[in-house]
């Protein structure tokens, strides 16, 4: 059963080039999937994989930057997989949406393999925190699956030297290092700052299949301009303002 029409509102992503319809409350797309689509240094031909691809900001918004690519999204929340598929539709962005838990993988899905899988998995351990008073919200946000089966289900899917990349907690970056087997290799992490001189909240990962290449750790992005938040204004350096409203690629090294 989907979401009623006024519990969902149409927000703009990438100064409007992409509109995705999410649930008026419970979780809703932020910069977070804004960021990973744009790290992701995909060609016209090649396919994309989304594990839980959530109303598709993702997917979209990689889809709108590099047209021509096969994209390929799991949902677990039905609610969710609906929107998903709606929003692919209505930006004319084709994508193939499956509502399966992604340790539970359709036939479909599991006898392709893909050029990319891109993530971005609950970011909360279930033992830490408070209980979100939306079942829905707190599905999206604390790990039911272990981040571990997450990186397993992304590299059996992977094509020989296709790519890994996730956003996640720098806080679960020694755990998602340790769910990294001999399989995945030329790690690279990009760190996320808030401000100069700020600890790193968020990190990009990104590692290859069959890789073999030396670990890196990529030099920061800071995001906002100032030692803290001033007002209502808004503060993203340029270069993060042109990947949030401009629609531009994000480098991570």
């Amino acid at each position: 059963m989907g979401f009623a029409r006024d519990a969902v509102t149409a927000d703009k992503f990438l100064g409007g080039d992409v509109m995705l319809f999410q649930p008026r409350n419970g979780y809703r797309a932020g910069v977070d999937p804004v960021f990973l689509a744009a790290s992701i240094a995909a060609h016209e031909g090649e396919s994309i994989l989304e594990l839980g691809c959530g109303v598709g900001a993702a997917a979209l918004c990689l889809g709108r930057r590099v047209p021509g690519l096969r994209i390929v999204g799991v949902e677990r929340m039905e609610e969710y997989a609906d929107l998903c598929d709606k929003n692919a539709f209505e930006n004319s962005i084709p994508m193939d949406v499956h509502h399966c838990d992604l340790t539970q993988l359709p036939d479909a899905v599991k006898e392709e393999s893909f050029d990319h899988v891109i993530m971005n998995p609950p970011y909360h351990l279930r033992d830490r925190g408070t209980v979100a008073p939306d079942p829905i919200r707190e599905a999206a946000l604390v790990e039911d699956t272990p981040l571990r089966d997450w990186v397993d289900v992304a590299t059996k899917r992977l094509k020989h030297k296709g790519f890994l990349t996730m956003i996640q907690k720098a806080e679960r970056l020694p755990e998602i290092l340790g769910a990294m087997d001999d399989r995945l290799g030329s790690v690279l992490v990009k760190p996320l700052c808030p401000r100069e001189g700020r600890a790193a909240v968020l990190v990009l990962v990104q590692a290859r299949k069959g890789g073999r290449g030396a670990f890196r750790l990529a030099t920061p992005l800071i995001l906002h301009d100032g030692a803290e938040h001033v007002g209502d204004a808004e503060s993203y350096r340029p270069e993060v303002s042109a990947i949030l409203r401009d629609g531009a690629a994000f480098p991570l090294w």
